[in-house]
């Protein structure tokens, strides 16, 4: 059988928010048109404004889509999951590609041919990294939920012996498989469209243009993009510009919303989500990304921020160790405070001699050309 001619399918957790594994699977959908994309559940409302990237997509959900209220208990339903992925017939493909995270895709069976795994990361609610709810704060949950996760990370290391080959997305993440699957794996760092957007900006920019858009970036402001979500810790960053007083501009959504805008002063402004052009602008115009999230599994918006030329002040855990460099692409604060965080921005503050071109440069090793080819090479396509 020629390379070619390979029948390819994708496989994925869910699709209920667009984050750094949904913009990996657009990458390998495009990679492998014709592939049809298995997933547990699609709820297309969560999806918002982001639905149309997948609108087109061969969709094909799992049985747990027959449970009663899959769509808001989707969390709990882990127990299923495995299950759930196991029931695909994946008989017909020669090559199935798994983009895992959260839930069980890793779990699905390839009884005649190669599955290989991209993983973002083993659940991190599992093995006791933070998560995106504060579940643990109600004595109920806590108790429901650690023992739920007893079954579940059995369950997990089982499917984790799924796979003929494990793909990390770091090696942070390679780490993680190590410990929890006993696996081995290739690290591939995932694809970030928006590199390859920023290199067609740079490569118009002539050295006056280049100067100008460093002193710009030197007296604007300081730039927050995630979900606001317990892990991601973006009360830092708000009570940061607090208490020095700097314009700070918010971009995401999520359950901590009410309680940012109740904390914060009129010099913070919340932007909510926004689109792939608005967020170019606001990565090429910022002074800085503040990024205090707890050990982040890779990071796709530190690798957005310096495709724009923007320093990143990163809390130093997980991925960002592998990919911000001190005093040359940014900055590190050791603990996740916000007295550390303030130390360091006024380090920032005090010595800006980042060169937007030289970061910009650094980033382009993220670029889709380089994720496909890496990719490519490993499947011997």
């Amino acid at each position: 059988m020629s390379k070619n001619s390979q029948k390819i399918a994708l496989v994925h957790d869910y699709l209920r928010e667009y984050g750094g594994a949904e913009r990996v699977l657009e990458v390998l959908h495009e990679l492998f048109k014709e592939a049809p994309v298995y997933t547990a559940f699609v709820d297309r409302q969560a999806m918002g404004k982001n639905w149309f990237r997948f609108a087109d997509f061969d969709l094909h959900e799992s049985q747990i889509t027959k449970l009663p209220f899959y769509k808001k208990l989707f969390s709990p339903m882990r127990i299923f999951a495995k299950w759930a992925f196991e029931q695909f017939d994946l008989s017909a493909y020669d090559l199935v590609i798994s983009s895992s995270n959260a839930y069980f895709a890793k779990a699905v069976k390839v009884p005649n041919g190669r599955h290989v795994c991209y993983c973002h990361t083993p659940p991190r609610v599992l093995y006791g990294y933070s998560a995106k709810s504060n579940w643990q704060a109600n004595p109920l949950t806590l108790w429901a939920g650690n023992l739920l996760n007893h079954f579940v990370r059995q369950m997990d290391f089982v499917a984790g012996q799924n796979p003929d080959v494990f793909v990390a997305n770091s090696q942070e993440t390679a780490l993680r498989i190590k410990k929890f699957y006993k696996r081995e794996s290739v690290v591939i760092n995932p694809p970030v469209k928006l590199v390859d957007e920023a290199q067609k900006i740079f490569s118009k920019l002539n050295k006056v243009e280049l100067l100008a858009l460093k002193n710009k970036k030197k007296d604007s402001y300081y730039l927050y993009v995630n979900r606001l979500a317990k892990a991601k810790h973006p009360e830092l960053a708000v009570q940061a510009a607090n208490l020095l007083g700097f314009k700070l501009k918010v971009v995401g959504s999520g359950a901590m919303l009410s309680e940012l805008k109740k904390m914060a002063q009129s010099n913070v402004e919340f932007l909510g989500a926004v689109d792939d052009q608005q967020l170019q602008e606001l990565y090429l115009s910022a002074k800085a990304l503040l990024y205090p999230v707890e050990d982040e599994d890779f990071g796709m918006v530190p690798i957005e921020a310096t495709a724009f030329g923007t320093p990143v002040i990163a809390h130093f855990s997980g991925g960002p160790k592998e990919t911000i460099v001190n005093n040359e692409n940014g900055l590190f604060f050791s603990e996740l405070n916000q007295v550390s965080l303030i130390e360091a921005i006024r380090k920032f503050e005090s010595n800006f001699v980042f060169d937007p071109l030289k970061i910009h440069l650094d980033s382009r090793k993220y670029s889709v050309a380089n994720f496909s080819a890496k990719l490519k090479k490993l499947l011997k396509l």
